[in-house]
């Protein structure tokens, strides 16, 4: 859906403001529901009444303003990734507004995001060692705790981001994980100003991952398929653009994949120049096929996964998007078509990132 935006907002705060003065546990919310995943041709998101959840200590009730819809969403919808809860309200890009749960600095009507780590144990080794993204024992946003496809979600007040003035809730959603995990894409890769680097697909991730690479004034490649995606690189100022089975014409320093498909990450080594990178942006992937050890890989070339983010790279990201103005390309969907949602971002057909707004 392309209508404007702002007619949701309008629409939800007017039936909002008459709920605010009354006991959460008082009345229900809609939320997009997962019951038991299915092809998302199928439609399995039922939107239901659902009581509105109780913030524990620690926790904050928010009114979801807008949420992200990303490709770790569809990989849980469709069961690619195995059930932790059910049912299951999916969404961890929230931009919400904080109503319940005032805590130090997060006062009441703060404007905050959500990502898709909610929470981690803080013990482990990994915790205790500065890894925070690969905690032994973390909540996942919208999969193992319910997310922000939904009127109200509950998050934990150490894993909220208070957002920037400049980026509204449309332009913000699509940061909190899309963004974010891009940016640790290209630090995990080593990117370092001024490289040739490739990106391997081009969607909601993608297309902000090429912003940070020109503020640091990078060279940019980009190799996807769909006509529409490769327009938008160029017209977002890629460097050259071209189908997934063509080939850069220059060697890169650092290649970056964003899609779950092995033969893209064999492409993505085969641009690469001795001792480059390429970092691995996916979640969920096929399979990695048999490939040419010698000329591939040798010469010290390596693969590197991406594995969920830290809160520091939450705030740095959220800080430089600001700062750069950053300002992705979104097709917004209401509530209630949170199924096609999903439809457009499997089947490529928008262009950017899609964001539900309740």
């Amino acid at each position: 859906m392309n209508g404007d935006w702002r007619l949701f907002y309008g629409k939800r705060n007017t039936v909002n403001s008459t709920r605010e003065d009354k006991q959460w546990s008082n009345f229900d919310m809609r939320a997009a529901c997962l019951h038991s995943p299915a092809e998302v041709a199928s439609r399995p998101l039922n939107l239901e009444d659902v009581a509105v959840p109780r913030p524990k200590p620690g926790q904050l009730l928010l009114r979801v303003r807008a949420c992200g819809v990303c490709r770790t969403d569809l990989h849980i919808v469709e069961g690619e990734l195995p059930q932790r809860k059910t049912p299951v309200v999916p969404g961890h890009q929230i931009v919400g507004e904080i109503v319940e749960g005032v805590t130090g600095q997060l006062k009441k009507g703060t404007r905050v995001g959500v990502s898709w780590i909610g929470g981690t144990d803080g013990s482990c080794w990994y915790c205790r060692h500065n890894f925070e993204n690969l905690c032994d024992a973390p909540t996942y946003t919208g999969y193992s705790v319910d997310g922000g496809y939904a009127d109200y979600a509950v998050a934990r007040s150490d894993f909220v981001f208070p957002l920037p003035e400049g980026l509204d809730d449309l332009h913000a959603a699509p940061l909190l994980c899309a963004g974010i995990i891009g940016f640790r894409a290209l630090r995990v890769a080593g990117v370092q100003q001024g490289e040739r680097v490739g990106l391997f697909g081009f969607g909601a991730s993608a297309h902000l991952a090429i912003a940070v690479l020109q503020a640091w004034r990078c060279d940019v490649y980009v190799a996807t398929r769909g006509e529409s995606h490769r327009k938008l690189a160029g017209e977002l100022g890629a460097t050259w653009v071209g189908s997934e089975n063509e080939k850069p014409p220059l060697e890169l320093d650092r290649a970056i994949t964003f899609a779950p498909s092995g033969d893209v990450i064999i492409a993505a080594l085969a641009s690469l120049r001795k001792g480059g990178v390429v970092s691995i942006n996916a979640i969920h992937l096929d399979r990695i096929p048999q490939f040419d050890y010698d000329r591939l890989l040798w010469g010290e070339r390596q693969m590197r996964s991406v594995t969920n983010m830290t809160r520091e790279d939450a705030r740095e990201f959220l800080k430089l998007a600001a700062e750069i103005k950053l300002q992705p390309k979104a097709t917004v969907f209401p509530l209630a078509d949170a199924n096609e949602a999903l439809l457009a971002v499997k089947g490529d057909s928008i262009d950017g990132a899609a964001v539900i707004v309740p």
